[in-house]
């Protein structure tokens, strides 16, 4: 009884190490973001009362493994007591994969390539004002991007920042800025 036992504990440590040998010789993704080579924000849309802008960032795989993408999210961080004149909303989409809807499809990232995620914002005009008026009085908009990776490792929740600055809003809305 005892033999039984002493080979079914070995049975199992070896188990073990093959088991950790295995994957470690497994290469995991490693999803890292390229904000250096992250495009410059461009004009997608403007009407009286809102304008749209986004930059494309581009996800690398440097990894053995897919990589996921499972979450992506774009949060403004505009407080009305910096400024109250827009009201700003976030999406991320996959380049080249439109959403009506704010709801960020699950993306692969294939071991060494990449893959690029639109930044969005909607800046919509508020107290009355049109748009132009209101960009004109507008601050810099730092936009924090909140994504979930998964693939070997459990789940990781990582965030980056892209600043938007007021200078470049008024430049593609075409609005001089004005100091108060």
């Amino acid at each position: 009884m005892l033999i039984a036992s002493a080979v079914a504990i070995g049975l199992v440590v070896v188990a073990f190490v093959v088991f950790r040998l295995f994957f470690s010789l497994e290469k995991n993704s490693r999803v890292i973001v390229r904000l250096e080579k992250r495009s410059p924000f461009a004009l997608e849309s403007m009407t009286d009362t809102d304008a749209v802008l986004y930059c494309s960032v581009p996800f690398e795989n440097l990894g053995g493994q897919y990589g996921t993408l499972v979450d992506c999210v774009v949060r403004p961080q505009l407080p009305f007591e910096q400024y109250d004149g827009i009201d700003a909303r976030g999406k991320a989409e996959v380049d080249g994969k439109p959403r009506e809807d704010d709801y960020f499809e699950a993306a692969l990232v294939d071991a060494h390539s990449s893959l690029s995620i639109l930044v969005k914002v909607r800046l919509t005009a508020r107290k009355g004002m049109d748009i132009r008026t209101a960009l004109s009085r507008m601050v810099d908009l730092p936009l924090d991007v909140i994504y979930t990776e998964l693939s070997r490792n459990p789940w990781q929740l990582k965030k980056f920042r892209v600043i938007l600055t007021a200078e470049e809003i008024a430049s593609l809305a075409g609005v001089t800025l004005v100091d108060e």
